[in-house]
């Protein structure tokens, strides 16, 4: 074994130590090739189980390496929660522990966008105040005013009184938090920052965040950063060696995401009240377009938007012209600090207008470059917008990302159907090397898959009454510590219905009351079930015996309708290859993955898988699904899975 990795394990082991835990093998293969990875700038898919501790595993590696050689690594984490984890817990251990095998303790510094720190500059008034009243203030003029104005008010000072104390100004760290509302009248985005002109940019949290990141061996971000990254500006992250995404089946999503711009009439709207202040004499011009878009958009139906219908292609040709004669008058100088600020504002809503109506009207649907489409909400009661979004972004990711380096891919779930193929095609990889490094849990004894096969197709209008029928026994047999995952808010509506009809135990349903809240009150209580849709399909983290039963009420496709997902399939059908099995079942194969792995989260976890959409049992791509799951012990008999669930409640309630 090469000397480097000898030194990342003895590390690892000093670490794990140090926690009072005990060796576990597939940590100690992940360090080792992960250790590997970076001294031969390799690419390396890392698929490791819940509980084989990845991030230790890839932290001995990077931090020794670090101090070792000096080479920097950034870490990526999707979720706040394992960010956290990462700098607060997991790097300093490791670090203590390198200072004392080797005597030098490498550094690690957070990053994160900029909105995430409070600027000091608006803070103190050099931003003009946004289209909401009163904001920096309590004496509100009357009675009647919103009562949100006031608490929004009394945010802000909190904000203002925390200002004086953090030595980070990281919205994190601040607790108790405040509103999404609040904060934007705190912070500024990377655009509408004033950078050398800020006359407190020596100060600025920001700069103060990025200057620790540049001289930090180890950078801590997040998978919204690297879509920024990915999307052309590779100068949002310090420069660095190595690279580990973790959580990095969530990567393709989060750099989409990033590159997904939109267009609606009140955007453009509120540029003109912004003109009115900044550049009077592109206000016209700017609501001009305005009512042509809100015009446009009335003939132009909820969906994927294939090629531009003319009259929303002329509102797009005035609204660039508009936007660039703006922009024009807005590089005069600024009267004082508050229209500087809000010439910065002003001129980052213009330069991203200027961006969509540039897309929208080069070749870029034409070409498939980009997909767009139109939406009014789920419902269809909000004002219609345009969003655009890249096709395709594996090269992205490959090109800004991951080439030029080494770099290291980890989650639970990167090998779907089996194969690494699906992911490496999804990341742009041409060469690369994958390792499965396994779980401590024991699946097939801690788990069962009941496939309900007995059970009709799903159709077209939600759970059928056999399914939720089904539910319902499975969910009285376990006496509640239910986690119900729904492909559509109106499944989840249904079944919570249906059980708090039928069952005596409680029943919570997403909608209800914010996320965390329910699954805090899911997790206190083993008698209760929590019902919902896809964003209880990753992330809740109840371990014990207050779940017991993770039920899916079907195959989670993408919705026919699904403007990206159509698109690629569509693209991957030119190619001549299967669109639905490459885009649809991926997806699908995804997401189960990650909502069965909700319930095995330690060693003594138990419980039952419940899939109750026949197709997986039956159709041809059952066995691609099938092979994405844990390994647990299969059954499509009714009477083993209810059984199972009396069984274990008896035994732990």
């Amino acid at each position: 074994m090469p000397a480097d990795d000898d030194a990342a394990l003895r590390v690892l082991d000093a670490a794990v130590a140090a926690m009072g835990g005990s060796r576990r093998e597939g940590q100690h293969r992940m360090t080792a090739a992960v250790a590997a990875a970076i001294a031969g700038e390799g690419v390396l898919l890392a698929q490791a189980g819940t509980g084989t501790g990845k991030s230790l595993a890839y932290l001995a590696a990077c931090l020794t390496d670090a101090a070792l050689h000096g080479r920097r690594a950034v870490v990526s984490t999707a979720t706040l929660a394992l960010q956290r984890q990462v700098v607060e817990k997991d790097a300093p251990l490791v670090a203590e522990v390198i200072e004392q095998l080797h005597g030098v303790r490498p550094a690690v510094a957070p990053l994160k966008g900029w909105h995430n720190y409070v600027c000091r500059h608006k803070l103190a008034g050099g931003y003009p105040e946004e289209d909401e009243p009163a904001l920096f203030a309590l004496d509100v003029s009357s009675a009647r005013d919103d009562v949100a104005r006031s608490s929004l008010g009394q945010q802000v000072l909190q904000v203002r009184a925390w200002a004086e104390e953090t030595g980070t100004g990281d919205r994190d760290d601040m607790v108790p938090g405040v509103g999404d509302r609040a904060w934007r009248q705190v912070s500024v985005s990377r655009l509408e920052c004033l950078g050398a002109a800020c006359p407190v940019r020596e100060e600025c949290f920001a700069e103060l965040a990025r200057a620790r990141a540049r001289e930090a061996d180890l950078v801590v971000t997040n998978h919204a950063m690297l879509g920024i990254a990915a999307s052309g500006s590779p100068g949002v992250l310090p420069e660095h060696d190595v690279l580990v995404v973790d959580e990095a089946h969530d990567l393709v999503s989060r750099v989409t995401s990033a590159a997904t711009v939109e267009l609606s009439a009140g955007i453009v709207e509120r540029s003109a009240r912004g003109a009115g202040r900044h550049a009077r004499s592109a206000v016209e011009g700017l609501q001009r377009a305005a009512l042509a878009l809100r015009s446009a958009f009335d003939d132009v139906p909820d969906g994927r938007v294939v090629s531009l219908p003319p009259g929303l292609g002329d509102a797009t040709v005035l609204l660039r012209s508009s936007a660039r004669e703006a922009l024009t008058v807005l590089g005069g100088r600024a009267a004082d600090a508050e229209d500087a600020g809000g010439r910065a504002v002003l001129k980052s809503q213009l330069v991203l207008l200027t961006e969509v109506c540039d897309r929208l009207l080069s070749d870029s649907l034409a070409s498939r470059r980009d997909v767009a489409w139109v939406t009014r909400g789920w419902d269809g009661s909000h004002p219609p917008r345009l969003l655009l979004a890249p096709l395709e972004v594996d090269r992205a990711i490959a090109e800004h990302l991951l080439e030029g380096r080494a770099a290291v891919a980890t989650s639970a779930t990167l090998a779907l159907g089996g194969s690494f193929e699906p992911t490496a095609h999804a990341l742009g990889l041409a060469e690369w090397q994958a390792e499965d490094f396994g779980s401590p849990f024991d699946f097939g004894a801690q788990g069962i898959l009941y496939v309900a096969a007995h059970l009709p197709r799903p159709g077209r209008d939600g759970i059928s009454p056999r399914a939720l029928e089904e539910l319902g026994d499975l969910v009285e047999a376990a006496g509640g510590g239910a986690l119900g995952l729904f492909s559509s808010m109106r499944g989840a509506q249904r079944a919570a219905e249906y059980l708090r009809g039928r069952l005596s135990t409680p029943v919570l349903c997403q909608g209800e009351e914010p996320v965390p809240g329910l699954v805090a009150r899911f997790a206190a209580d083993p008698a209760a079930s929590l019902v919902g849709t896809l964003s209880l399909w990753q992330g809740v983290d109840v371990p014990g015996s207050t779940l017991r039963l993770v039920a899916i009420d079907r195959i989670p496709f993408p919705r026919p309708d699904d403007p990206i997902a159509s698109a690629r399939a569509e693209v991957a059908q030119g190619r001549g290859e299967n669109g639905f099995l490459q885009v649809s079942v991926t997806h699908a194969a995804l997401l189960l993955a990650q909502g069965a792995g909700r319930l095995i989260r330690t060693s003594s976890d138990r419980g039952v898988v419940a899939i109750l959409d026949s197709r997986i049992a039956s159709a041809s791509y059952g066995p691609f699904l099938l092979r994405s799951l844990p390994p647990f012990w299969p059954t499509t008999q009714h009477v083993v899975a209810t059984q199972s669930l009396r069984n274990l409640r008896a035994t732990t309630l």
